[in-house]
Formats: C-alpha cells, structure tokens, sequence
C-alpha cells in the first residue's frame, strides 16, 4: 500500500444510525412519510430502487436520525436471504425519506469521502468480510458492531476524490456496456419468440384444428397423494425443479422417494424419454422435454403429455411454448393466489393437425434457430461476466493504492 494511506475500523471512520421501527398498523396506502426498506437496494446493482416505495401514516412521528441524508449509505442490516445481507446502496439527494428497521445508514466522517467509502462497501473484501461474518453462524442480522470491525484502507481526501472520479467514469462506461449486452440479449431471445409465433400462425391458418388430446396418448398429472420421502431411492420433482428461463429439469435439490412408491405408480404417471412435463400451477405454462431415460417422478402441480405415435415430441414442445399456446393457458387459468391450468382446459387447448413430416420440417427450422438464439445468449451473459469481473478488479486495485 502507498505511503499515506491509513488503515481503520469502519466504526472509527463513520456515524452508524439504525432504521426506523413500527408496526403494522401503521402502515397506509400512501402518505407524506416514505420508508425506504430492504427491497428498495438493488442487489445486483448497488442503486436505490425507487419503484416500491413504503408508507406509514404521517401520525407517526419520524426522529430526524431515522431519515436518510445525503452523502451517506444504507445498509441492509437484516433479511430472509444471506446474500442480501450488507447490500448497500448510496444516498445522493435530499429524499428526506425514513428507512426502515431492518436498515441501517453509515455516515462518514470528514476523513472519509463519502462515495469513496460507498465504492468501498461494494469491494470484493467487503463482501468477503461479510460472507465471513455469517458462515457457520447462520444468522441473518448484521449487529453494527460487528460490521463495525470492517477494516477501511483509506488515503488522503484528495487522493480519495481522484479514485472516486476514476471509479465513477469507469463504472459508468460499464453501466451503459451492461445495459447494451442486456438489450442485445433482450432481442435475441424476441427474435426467436418472434418466428415461433409466426411459424405456428402458418400452422393455425394452414391445417385443420382439433385439441391436444389429439396428438397425445395420455396426459396427466403427478400423484395427489403426499409422497413419503426416503434417504435414498428415486428423485421426485416439483416446481421448483424446473428452471424457467432453461426450461429443463435440475436434479441438484429434489428429494427422494423409495423404488417400491416408484414402481406403484401408473405407468403413465412415470415419465419417459420424448415425454412432454407442462408446468399447471403457479408459474404455469413451462414445457420440458424428458431427454433421457432416468428415472423420476413429480407432484401433481407439473402435467406430463406422452405423445402419440403420430406426434413428434420435440414439435409437441414448441407447439406448447408458442403464444398461441401461451394464450390459451392464461385465459383458461383459473384460481388466485395460485391459478391453475386444470388438465381439462390442458388437454382441450386448441391446436393444429400437422402430419409428423411437416412437423419434423418445422422442428428442425426451430432447432437451428433456437441453437443459434443459445449462442448469442452465451456471448452476451459472457461479456455481461467479464464486465462484471472488470468492475471487482477495479474496486481491488482501487482499494490497494493500484489505480
């Protein structure tokens, strides 16, 4: 480290206040009193996220202490989820807003710049602090005096201000870097969207319509029945299993049910290899190819179409993801808090009477657009990576007297 710097605890450089505390009650649909609060950090980004703001009647009274200032930071100091712990966003303006308890505010000293410390806060060995601070523990509260212990290498305030001023623009050129990966990423996927419904509205206009049904030996659902659980045995899939945006099935953390369940249940209830999963309630609407012959079972909220021998199964697959589809999912949906594609309105979808030629045609069109959406798709979260790294090498060399 270069001459000049000095090395303190967080607690000796900064004012710690803790959030706000209250009660439901009073809570309302809107007022003149905002409480910024956990959600309202941006994990991802380290901003402030104004979009879900949080009132409380203006009868509470909010000590000036208990309101965010400018040229601070705040800290999510409590949460359900490890890594949200210690995510920290600046505070740049006069909001005047209060933050609520599950929040605390670091304000610096005049020794320490205060976007100086914010950078600071975002570093790799601030995260690693943090990550220390709860592993092994399993506590999801951030005490200040423990985070109080951060260790701040710091310079002189000019020396600050010059780092402060090369992080700023830095980061800035990667902001606008990211938000073009992401947009370029964004129009990948749309243009693979975009022929799916188009080579499926030919299939609508050119070919007689009947139902799902049609083209499917069976569909079903999973076992009703609560399924006992064993140490070992054979993986029984819900949801949860099922990753949206891959739309394939992750055997990571399923549990398990004994062979003898397995083997008791029908036939048709144990999928197999060009089986077609459908996801029916919740986060409805999910199609899954069976890819290979392992052997699994799954609860009743995820349906399985077996194709007829008539029906190709990869063409069955993007038959179930085009909007078409999609479409009649949600207008069939029923229920609230979590609506539910019943296997009626499943097997009656609407759908086209393609000969399986024509449907193996339009799967290998798909295929080969799909395939080349996937390679743009890797380009872009590569670049959305290294991007990524970019900033925490920044953040170290800013942090070591290297910048």
């Amino acid at each position: 480290m270069n001459a000049g710097w000095k090395i303190e605890p967080l607690k000796a450089l900064c004012e710690f206040r803790r959030g706000l505390t209250y009660s439901k009650s009073d809570e309302v649909e809107t007022s003149d009193t905002i409480v910024l609060r956990a959600n309202n950090i941006d994990l991802a980004a380290n901003l402030l996220n104004l979009n879900d703001l949080h009132y409380i009647t203006d009868e509470k009274k909010v000590p000036a202490d208990k309101r965010v200032l400018k040229d601070s930071s705040i800290v999510c100091t409590a949460s359900g989820s490890k890594s949200h712990l210690g995510k920290v966003a600046y505070i740049g303006s006069d909001y005047g807003f209060a933050f609520g308890g599950f929040m605390g505010m670091v304000t610096p000293k005049v020794v320490l710049h205060a976007e100086y410390l914010f950078h600071m806060m975002t570093s790799p060995s601030y995260k690693k602090f943090i990550d220390e601070l709860s592993d092994g523990v399993n506590i999801n509260n951030l005490r200040f005096e423990d985070l109080g212990r951060f260790p701040v290498p710091y310079p002189p305030l000019v020396e600050q201000r010059r780092i402060v001023s090369i992080l700023n623009k830095a980061f800035e050129g990667i902001a606008t870097a990211k938000a073009n990966a992401k947009k370029n990423l964004q129009h990948a996927r749309a243009l693979f969207e975009s022929h799916l419904h188009s080579v499926f509205a030919d299939a609508w206009q050119t070919h007689s319509l009947g139902t799902l049904s049609a083209l499917a030996s069976n569909i079903t659902d999973g076992d009703h029945l609560p399924p006992p659980k064993s140490d070992s045995g054979v993986p029984f899939i819900t949801i949860r299993n099922i990753i949206k945006r891959t739309r394939q099935i992750d055997f990571a953390d399923t549990f398990k049910v004994a062979h003898n369940y397995f083997n008791a249940l029908k036939e048709n209830k144990r999928p197999r290899r060009g089986d077609v999963l459908y996801t029916v309630t919740g986060s409805f609407g999910i199609p899954v190819t069976v890819g290979a012959n392992t052997e699994f079972c799954f609860q009743r909220h995820i349906g399985l179409i077996r194709p007829a021998s008539e029906t190709d199964s990869a063409w069955l697959y993007y038959l179930l993801l085009s909007p078409q589809v999609i479409r009649q999912a949600e207008a069939g949906a029923t229920g609230a808090a979590q609506r539910t594609v019943s296997l009626a309105v499943l097997r009656n979808f609407e759908v086209p009477i393609v000969p399986i030629q024509q449907q193996k045609a339009m799967t290998r069109k798909l295929d080969s657009l799909s395939l080349e959406t996937q390679r743009l798709e890797g380009t872009y979260q590569q670049k959305l990576v290294a991007l990524e790294g970019l900033k925490k090498t920044l953040l170290h060399e800013a942090f070591t007297g290297n910048l």
